[in-house]
């Protein structure tokens, strides 16, 4: 009888078999020539990534909630990319993250809880996921017990289920209704996907979550005009986001902000047309909260 295949991920690398035999600079370049593929991957995927884009606009857009379900490197990953999301986007309980092993495995290896196929049926269950929702699973081997039930359970609840991983034709892939496959090759390190494959999947958590904000209004331009600003660094940010869009002199601006809660879109539409903060989240409110058609909004009423 033929061994079960490997992972793609398990491989042994061929092109790092000497690295313990090279010396500093020359593992860094090989360890860095095997990066060039993580970027390669995505590209390669970028069809089907729109594709998954897309789907979860419609959804978010319709009141649904994106979910990420990872276990070890992979959902650190999905949980860093979920956690960024509140402070960029001014967007709360909107993606959401779910780690094997729960908050610990942040911090240090859970890995027996990948196995915990219990645990992924749990939460979601008390997510509450229903059809409205997209599930996200991460997982380079494309066999972590923990990602697979949860996206079956969530299959069974009408929820559009998306799997990214390194290794093409697993029972992820299988279950998914958007396989995005990573195709990273062999690690520099046999089997240590916190290198190539969690590079790539962080690129492309972090691609799918950003086009889906732009594509929900959360960006003008290229400017995150849905900052939260709840520090220094980010009133300033919040400032500077204001006086560029608005065309207006930096008084003006703090004035507009203070009146609006530091609330970006609201001071900019506020200065551009000039009327009050209730007034500003009324044409916002209308255009759903995208800045260029809450203008014309404004244009169509002048």
């Amino acid at each position: 009888m033929d061994p079960k295949p490997l992972p793609l991920t398990e491989e042994v690398n061929s092109s790092t078999a000497d690295l313990d035999l090279l010396g500093t600079h020359d593992l860094l370049h090989r360890i860095n020539d095997e990066d060039r593929r993580a970027a390669w991957a995505v590209e390669r995927e970028i069809d089907v990534i729109a594709t998954a884009v897309d789907e979860i606009a419609n959804r978010l857009r319709s009141g649904g909630k994106l979910h990420y379900f990872g276990a070890g490197t992979s959902g650190r990953i999905a949980v860093l990319d979920a956690a960024e999301i509140p402070p960029t986007f001014s967007t709360y309980d909107l993606v959401i993250a779910h780690i094997a092993g729960g908050h610990d495995a942040m911090t240090r290896s859970v890995e027996a809880a990948e196995d915990d196929a219990a645990a992924g049926f749990r939460e979601v269950a008390e997510a509450k996921i229903t059809s409205a929702d997209v599930v996200v699973g991460v997982s380079a081997s494309g066999a972590a017990a923990y990602v697979l039930r949860a996206l079956e359970a969530a299959k069974t609840t009408g929820a559009l289920t998306i799997c990214i991983t390194n290794s093409p034709d697993t029972a992820l892939t299988r279950l998914a209704h958007i396989p995005i496959v990573l195709r990273t090759g062999p690690e520099v390190i046999a089997g240590s996907t916190r290198m190539k494959a969690g590079t790539a999947q962080k690129m492309a958590l972090t691609m799918i979550s950003t086009a889906v904000m732009v594509k929900l209004g959360k960006v003008y331009g290229n400017l995150m005009v849905d900052v939260h600003a709840s520090n220094k660094k980010l009133r300033d940010r919040a400032e500077r986001l204001t006086a560029l869009v608005s065309g207006v002199p930096i008084e003006a601006v703090r004035n507009a902000l203070r009146e609006s809660a530091y609330r970006v879109k609201t001071a900019i539409v506020m200065l551009r047309r000039n009327c009050s903060a209730r007034q500003a989240d009324e044409l916002l409110e209308k255009s759903e909260g995208n800045l260029r058609k809450a203008f014309s909004s404004q244009e169509a009423h002048r």
